[in-house]
């Protein structure tokens, strides 16, 4: 690394890891995140780099004219316009792999919350009703027996699938291109899957084309026996269809890590006793946490020693 450091810009909150991993390294300037970016006088030409948990427009970068690289934390990247990076020769990186464990342990969890109810049953024990009351009341579906649609078998997806292998269920999976490595029964649309399974697993990214993909036709496939996870991107979904079909029971139940709005949550979701709900914790937990900001920490540092980086998103023009 040369005697002039370099310039990071951090826009909005970030995990306090990264700035801690770079202070010393770099010069950090960090400011509110929105759509328009407000700089003193003359350090826009200093940024060469960007550490973000949450978007960089293309008019952002348009307005950094020495921007080499944008570390994202995170392994979705589509707060990033990647493409437009790209035809700058800006480098992307994102997070991979290192949450991938955690990911796949929180979707086994919500996914038997959801069947078994276990939340509310905590908090039927927490008000005082089991005495009162007696028994809680029996779950209406069970894990065992159950036949699982994968939606995205990508890294997250297959931890997710070996996990439940031993749970002695049926697995299968849609993606864009039927994988060789794996011995699941391969859909060749989300429909035809949503009609086969009773359990559908949400794990894609957020992209135009998932773009609200699983909608009233894929609930109306699912069944009224029919559960919902989704660990992706809320942006995958039709959330008034989802809301619909929870009521009118056209699916059995829905947990859900991920919203369409974040952190807004609607209303009606709040008041249908047949959805599990997390407020985007899938990744969130300290040892996890800690090896992204890392990572996004070791792909700036590596950038600007010696024009090197270990995680580059796919759009990029640098390879890892």
């Amino acid at each position: 690394m040369s005697d002039t450091k370099a310039t990071v810009l951090v826009p909005g909150k970030i995990n306090p890891r990264v700035t801690e991993r770079l202070e010393g390294n770099v010069e950090i300037i960090t400011v509110p995140a929105g759509d328009e970016l407000v700089l003193p006088e003359g350090v826009a030409e200093r940024v060469r780099g960007i550490a973000v948990s949450g978007v960089v427009s293309a008019a952002w970068m348009n307005a950094l004219p020495k921007l080499e690289i944008i570390a994202n934390f995170g392994v979705g990247y589509d707060g990033v316009d990647a493409k437009h990076a790209a035809s700058r020769g800006v480098v992307v990186t994102n997070t991979p792999d290192v949450l991938n464990d955690e990911v796949a342990d929180t979707t086994i969890a919500l996914l038997i919350n959801t069947l078994r109810r276990l939340p509310q049953a905590e908090n039927y024990l927490r008000e005082g009703r089991w005495a009162k009351e007696g028994a809680f009341g029996l779950s209406p579906f069970s894990l065992k027996g159950r036949t699982i649609g994968i939606l995205g078998l990508g890294r997250i997806g297959l931890e997710i699938a070996k996990r439940l292998e031993p749970f002695k269920v049926n697995l299968g999976y849609h993606t864009r291109t039927k994988r060789d490595d794996v011995a699941y029964t391969y859909y060749g649309s989300l429909k035809e899957m949503a009609e086969k399974v009773d359990t559908l697993i949400s794990i894609v990214p957020g992209t135009a084309a998932t773009h609200k993909i699983i909608d009233a036709d894929v609930f109306k496939a699912l069944g009224p026996q029919g559960v919902f996870i989704n660990v992706g991107r809320g942006s995958s979904v039709d959330e008034d269809a989802l809301i619909k079909a929870l009521e009118d029971k056209v699916i059995g139940a829905a947990g859900l890590d991920v919203f369409y709005n974040e952190p807004q949550v609607p209303d009606a979701f709040l008041s249908l006793d047949n959805i599990s709900m997390l407020p985007h914790v899938a990744s969130a937990s300290i040892p996890t946490r800690n090896a992204m900001a890392d990572l996004v920490a070791d792909n700036l540092l590596g950038w600007f020693k010696d024009k090197t980086v270990l995680t580059p998103v796919p759009e990029t023009p640098v390879k890892g």
